[in-house]
């Protein structure tokens, strides 16, 4: 059995949720359709001819790639065009294209992390450049029967509701009476049809972030006993979890600049880089950001980091950012790459639980457009 590409899209939403990419950013499924059964997938970096000519060979029938094919509505589609005979390309051949951009940067465990892993960054006091996204939080209020407490109660644990920072399970239970008198249609679970019922209840409430709504709600009303179980949801001003882009942090070691940019050299897989500063200076906590990275460098040095390293650096902002006693590491925007092989590792991992067949391979093909000669 091979999984629909909607199941495995939600697979990939788990990972990088489309909610807390950037505003206008160009995700989710831009070519094809993902109502299909999908006999491998492919993930890469940029959605190039080479690259579908290579997914074609390869048997994938839905590419899964962090750099958009369409940026800008369409006026026309011509396949005489670059842009229009790679669109042709991949109708013809049956090929989805589904891009998942700031939202993998921003999320956890997503593109930042895992070049903030390569770069050495601790993880006990990494933090984000920019925050993009902070998650609202909620509460979910039931009137559950005591002896269906546990029942409901762990069914919402289980949908995510009720974890706050380091805790889980966090709920607040309170008791009290509750009456109903069930129409002649109805078919209580306490009490007889057309008589006035009063029951011991409880008043079970939990927090959850907006993201889990539905699914919690769901939970609980598959969990719940009643017919028409009342429950409320309201705001609350507890603030949720946040996402940002970039992330700082101390590094596992101080390391001079030209040992770290010579470590990022084999770690990023690139021929060379280009540096700004002293490299006989000490870097004891850096900053790291996939991508073009000119807009990050005042606020890496307002994190406390030494060093920023990213890709697409002008000479303008290098100059600036000598002067101000920053350095930079730019070592191109092809970093990441990096994301190709961990979103097939996570996706290989989540279809093996499901025991599906459906393959999952990463693109072989180098898309950094830039020769160094």
């Amino acid at each position: 059995m091979h999984i629909n590409g909607q199941a495995l899209v939600q697979m990939m939403e788990e990972l990088a949720p489309k909610h807390i990419a950037m505003e206008n950013d160009k995700i989710g499924l831009q070519l094809g359709t993902l109502n299909k059964p999908i006999l491998k997938a492919m993930v890469a970096l940029d959605v190039t001819h080479e690259v579908v000519n290579e997914a074609i060979e390869q048997g994938a029938n839905l590419i899964i790639a962090h750099h958009a094919i369409i940026f800008r509505p369409l006026a026309k589609i011509d396949t005489d065009t670059a842009a229009g005979s790679l669109y042709e390309k991949l109708i013809k051949h049956d090929i989805a294209v589904y891009i998942s951009h700031t939202n993998l940067d921003t999320a956890e465990g997503g593109i930042n992390d895992w070049l903030a892993d390569q770069a050495g960054i601790s993880k006990a006091d990494r933090i984000s450049l920019e925050e993009v996204f902070t998650e609202r939080m909620l509460k979910l209020t039931v009137f559950v029967p005591a002896e269906s407490l546990q029942t409901v109660q762990e069914a919402l644990w289980r949908s995510g509701a009720g974890s706050q920072g380091d805790y889980s399970e966090c709920s607040f239970v309170s008791t009290g009476e509750g009456s109903y008198r069930p129409g002649k249609d109805a078919s209580p679970y306490i009490g007889k049809p057309g008589q006035l019922e009063r029951t011991k209840e409880c008043r079970l409430e939990v927090l959850l972030p907006s993201s889990l709504k539905k699914k919690a709600v769901q939970a609980m009303l598959k969990a719940h006993p009643y017919e028409e179980p009342a429950y409320d949801i309201f705001v609350t001003d507890v603030p949720g979890k946040s996402y940002g882009l970039g992330r700082c942090g101390k590094l596992e070691q101080p390391i001079s600049l030209e040992e770290l940019a010579n470590k990022l050299k084999n770690a990023f897989e690139v021929p060379m880089l280009r540096v700004v500063g002293d490299l006989n200076a000490t870097v004891k906590k850096a900053a790291v950001l996939g991508g073009s990275g000119a807009r990050y460098v005042n606020k890496a040095k307002f994190a406390g980091a030494n060093v920023l390293i990213t890709g697409d650096i002008d000479y303008h902002t290098a100059h600036d950012a000598l002067a101000e006693g920053m350095m930079i590491i730019d070592a191109g925007h092809n970093i990441e790459k990096v994301m190709k092989q961990k979103v097939a590792e996570y996706l290989n991992n989540e279809l093996v639980k499901k025991g599906v067949q459906t393959e999952l391979i990463y693109s072989k093909i180098h898309t950094d457009p830039f020769q160094f000669i």
